[in-house]
This record gives C-alpha cells, structure tokens and sequence, in this order.
C-alpha cells in the first residue's frame, strides 16, 4: 500500500516490463512499486468510494449530534448516576468477596475488634489456600496507646496495617471484614508512620526521615486522633533512639490520643507498664516448634526471641554465647522469664475455656434431666388419672349389675331374709370387687409406670451410657491395651499365638511357627498361654494353607500395569488383582490405566463400586501419575 493505492513490488531492472505508474521505491533503491494499468480505474473507485463514506459518516454524526443535544444535561446525570452506582456495586461485591460488615459504630474514639482480617492479605493466601490469623484488638479510654512487641516476621507490621487499613475503609464508608459483635468508634485524623522514607533530594536519613514525622504527629495530634507507628525510635543508636521514642511517647499520652506503636526497646515496654493509658501487646512465637503464631495478646509485652531465632538460623553457638555475655546474664533471664509467663498465660487460658466448655455442657445436661423428670411427673398424673377413671368405670357397672339383681329378686317374690342374704351377698361382693379392681388396677399403674421408665432409660441409654453399665465399667480395672509378647487371639477363633511386633494399627502374631499380620482391633487378650504340641500347630488352618498365604504377601505388588489390555482383559486382571490384595491385608494398592480415551478408567471404576471391600479410590496425585493412576483403599 502506497498512498491509499494497491502497489507491486517490482525489482528495478523489471520495472519497463510492466505497464503502470511508479508510485515509490524502498529506501535502498532495489524495490519499486508500480500500480499496474489495469487497476488503476479499480483503486481510482476506492478512493471514491472512501470519500463518500467518510462523508456519509459525517452527516449521521451530524444529526446525532442534533438529537442528542437537547439531553445532555440528563445525559451527564446518568453518567455520573451510573458511575455512583458502579461504585456502590465494586463496594458491596468487595464486601461479600472478603465476607465484610458494618460493625457497631459508637460516636466516641474506640477500638473493639473482634476476628479482624487484614482484607488484602486474606485476598492473597486465598489464592494458596491458606487462612489468615484473625486480630483481637481493642483500645478504649483506659487503654489508649497499645505499644506491640515481639520476634520479627511476628506479625507486628501486619497487625499495625490492619488496624490503618479497617479504621480507614470504615470512615470512607465501606465494609470490614470483622466478627459482627465489634465496636468501632471514629476518628478526625490518622497519622501513619511505616516503612523508610529517607531522601537524597530532600536531604533526609532513616532516623531524620521518623523524627520529621514524630514532629507532625505531636503538633497535628489530639484525643480524636489515631497514630500508627512501626520501628518507634528505630534508626539511630539505640539507648538514645529508645530515651527519645519515650520522651515522644509521654507526648502522645498526654495529649490521650490513641494510637498503636510497634518497638523492641525494653524501656517502652516498661513504660506501658508504669503509666496508665498505655498497655503492652505482645505478637506470639511456639518456642518448641520455632515459629510465629500471628496471634496478639494483650496485657503482656513480648518477647524478640532473638537467641532462639538465631539458633534456629545456625549461628554458631560460640557467638550466641558470646551475645549472651556481652548483654548479660540479668537480660538474658528476663527474657526468659516473660516467656515463660506469656506460656503460662496461654496455658491457663486454654484451661479456663476448657472449664467453660465443661460448665455448658454440664448444664445442658442439668437442664435436659429437669425436663425429663417434669415429663415424667406428667406422665405419671396422666396414668394416675387414667386409672381412676377406668377404677370408677369399673365400680359403676358392678352396681349396675347389683341393682339388676336386686330388681330379679324383688319380680321374683322372694322372702325377705333371703332377700336380705341375697343383698348382703352382693355387698359383699362388691367390697371383694372394689379391693381386687383397687389391686388390679394398682398392679396395671405400677406396670405402666415401669414401661414408662424403661422407656426414659432406653432415650437415656441412646444419649449416656447404662449407668449400671456405667457402674460396672468404673468398677472394673482399665483395660491394659495389647503390647508386645502379649498372648493374644483373633475375635472368634480359639487359636493363640503370641505378639513379636506392633505397627500403627497392625500386630505381627506368631502362631506356633507360622507369623501373620492382623489389625489389633480383631484382636483380644489371652489368659492362657499357647499349649505346646509335638506335631500338631495351633492354627485353625492347615499349615499349608499359612505357608501359601505368606509367600503370597511377601510375593504380592501394590501395582498392576493393564495399559494396552481390551476392556474384559483388564476387568479380569483387575478382579484378581483387587481379590488378592483383600486376601492377604493390603491397605492401599495402585492401579496403572493411563489417561488415553478414558475407557479402561471408566470400566476400572465402575468395577470397584461393586466391591464391598473397596473403601475409597480417586486420582493419583498428579506429581506422580494424575488421572493416569487410580489409587484404591481397601477396608
């Protein structure tokens, strides 16, 4: 394309052999490029063709433009409605992508977090399926400054950024990700100062950079303002780095501001704890295990585990032990001694919410027997009235029946004095009846009330254990579990043998001379020992059938390779294959199928659905082998 025209091009010495017009020729002189006769009326009517489109083009924008004029201010209100909506949209679906609400606002200066997440973050180890640690944080009146300490990598820096970043998308007006039951105050001012800001062009160092900030911070700040500070008096020499970052620090107190600071000197720890408004938190580290657990614990400050993270690095121990000497052995013990209280602390903790659990459930448990016992009341009132409706039932047709008999004799005409023994008979009669309906119908009560009581004691025996049973189990001595040299037999066989070996959930049992492998829950203690026979095993199988089955474990592979194989092949091969792993105990075999059509894996799978024995199988992890290997556990 030269000039809007369709060109060829066309080597110098060539050019007189085409008819056309030379339009341009390439920089190094060897190429020209000639528009042949032929099409130049055809790129002439392209051209016209351009022109009026272009021109057509104009004219629709032309009366568009016309339509549209009269509406452009409501046109304008859309816009900026649509972009208030779309941003009100991006808010909420950041809400519910970081599982974010709206706390309870208080119109005072606090901080009462419960569960807060850092949202990036969460955003970040998501993606590696991992979870953050929530932050338990709260500053009020009386605890206004929170000076944080602990190990690096801890989890200070981030703690500090949480509560910047939260406090900050609150007042912009959107959603924090935070347990429902917090409490969030507001704050006219939040003063930030993280990370280096030195400045060749402004002539500022690391420390000169802090102290710069420190100086805005107690000229700008007040009671309703928040600062966020990490490294405090870090940067310069450190006993007159520490002596300034107090001094800031009484500032800052006095003008009861609120703020969290993060530090390693000792002198701000205990200034936290000689001056009110000020509190220790400390950032948690597993000594035995040598790793941060991201947790914040108020009330105590922390140790920086600088010996046992240098330990862990490998450091030489000459050189912690000189550290050790050099800061010595007072610090060193202190030291200690605060870890040893933050580990007690924990401990403690753990009991006292493992006594509250206990506490619930003893009280459910309370609460679940004093309505069983009001249902109980109930259903006895209920027999009891049952009882005496059928006892009056009862006793009203008897003197129905002696009114008809009295009414007989009286038709019958007959003499009084054996009316009169006739009548007392019946009396008679009737006490008898009363007494023995009394009886009948207390015995029936007193059956009911026994069906009704077995009845709680089998809803009861579902939820606890018989207490008889209870009873004869607390009773009995705890059962010694089964050890080494045990004599032992299988649940349903009356063969002893004797245990050489214990590994997981499996025992290796010698039974004269034959040595198996059994799982120990099919297993139960033997009182007697094994009686010694000449010639004769104590098996419960011939010794041939014991022999077969040990060459067969030690001979059986966990794998079987049906690559290749048709479909009834595999399925065959498989079948044996998965009979004799069942057979001789394994837990878990392999299938090799490859990927393929996916065919062979199909009927392989649909197979092992029929198999009782078979208690899971999925893919083979895809380091080694993926969908190309079906891995089988067998009950």
């Amino acid at each position: 394309m030269r000039d809007g025209r369709l060109v060829i091009p066309v080597a110098p010495g060539l050019k007189r052999k085409i008819k056309g017009i030379v339009h341009d020729e390439s920089a190094s002189g060897k190429t020209v490029f000639i528009e042949p006769a032929e099409v130049v009326e055809a790129n002439n009517r392209i051209r016209e063709l351009e022109g009026e489109e272009r021109r057509e083009i104009i004219r629709i924008l032309m009366e568009f433009s016309n339509v549209v004029r009269p509406t452009i201010p409501e046109i304008l209100q859309s816009y900026e409605f649509l972009a208030e909506i779309d941003f009100i949209r991006a808010k909420s679906y950041f809400a519910i992508t970081t599982s974010s609400l709206k706390p309870a606002l208080e119109d005072e200066q606090l901080v009462d977090w419960t569960m807060a997440v850092h949202p990036l973050l969460q955003l970040s180890l998501a993606k590696h399926g991992k979870k953050v640690v929530p932050l338990d944080i709260e500053l009020n009146q009386k605890q206004r400054i929170l000076i944080i300490s602990g190990p690096n990598a801890g989890g200070k820096s981030v703690c500090l950024k949480t509560v910047g970043l939260l406090q900050y998308m609150l007042q912009c007006g959107m959603l924090v990700p935070m347990h429902e039951r917090s409490h969030a105050g507001l704050f006219s001012s939040i003063f930030i100062d993280i990370g280096d800001e030195q400045s060749i062009e402004d002539d500022l160092s690391t420390y000169s950079s802090h102290l710069t900030n420190m100086k805005i911070m107690m000229k700008s700040c007040d009671e309703k303002s928040i600062i966020l500070i990490d490294e405090f008096g870090g940067g310069t020499e450190p006993q007159i780095g520490g002596a300034i970052a107090e001094a800031v620090l009484v500032r800052f107190n006095e003008k009861r501001t609120f703020g969290v600071i993060t530090t390693h000197y000792q002198n701000l720890k205990h200034f936290a704890e000689d001056h009110e408004g000020v509190v220790n938190g400390a950032m948690l580290y597993d000594r035995h295990l040598m790793q941060a657990l991201f947790q914040l614990q108020i009330g105590n400050p922390g140790s920086s585990f600088a010996v046992e993270i240098a330990r862990k690095i490998g450091l030489p121990e000459d050189v912690i032990a000189d550290a050790s000497q050099i800061v010595g052995s007072e610090y060193i013990n202190a030291d200690k001694y605060l870890q040893d209280i933050v580990r007690d602390k924990r401990y403690w903790e753990g009991k006292r919410q493992t006594i509250r659990q206990r506490e619930k459930q003893m009280e459910e448990t309370i609460a679940r027997y004093q309505s069983e016992m009001e249902e109980l009341q109930k259903s006895r009132k209920e027999i009891l009235r049952q009882a005496k409706e059928e006892a009056e039932r009862l006793l009203q047709e008897s003197n129905a029946r002696i009114e008809n008999t009295i009414r007989t004799i009286k038709e019958a005409q007959a003499e009084k004095e054996k009316t009169r023994l006739i009548r007392q008979e019946l009396n008679d009669f009737r006490a008898s009846m009363e007494k023995q309906d009394s009886k009948e119908h207390e015995e029936k009560m007193a059956r009911k009330m026994e069906k009704l009581k077995e009845k709680q004691d089998r809803k009861k025996n579902k939820k606890s254990p018989d207490p008889k049973v209870a009873s004869t189990q607390a009773a009995a001595p705890k059962a010694k579990p089964i050890a080494v040299d045990d004599y032992v037999k299988i649940k349903g066989q009356t063969a002893i043998g004797k245990i050489s070996e214990i590994n997981g959930k499996n025992a290796t049992i010698i039974f004269g001379s034959i040595k198996t492998t059994v799982k120990l829950d099919r297993l139960e203690r033997s009182n007697a020992a094994p009686k010694p026979q000449e010639g004769v095993k104590s098996t419960f199988v011939s010794t041939q059938t014991h022999d077969q089955m040990y060459e067969k474990k030690l001979n059986f592979k966990q794998d079987i390779d049906v690559r290749g194989m048709r479909g009834d092949e595999a399925l065959q091969a498989v079948t044996y294959f998965i009979d004799d792993a069942v057979l001789v105990g394994m837990d878990r075999v392999r299938i090799l199928h490859g990927t393929g059509t996916g065919t062979l894996r199909t009927l392989i799978r649909q197979y092992l659905d029929t198999v009782p024995g078979v208690r899971h199988f999925a893919d083979e992890h895809v380091q080694f082998g993926g969908a190309g290997i079906t891995v089988v556990d067998l009950v």
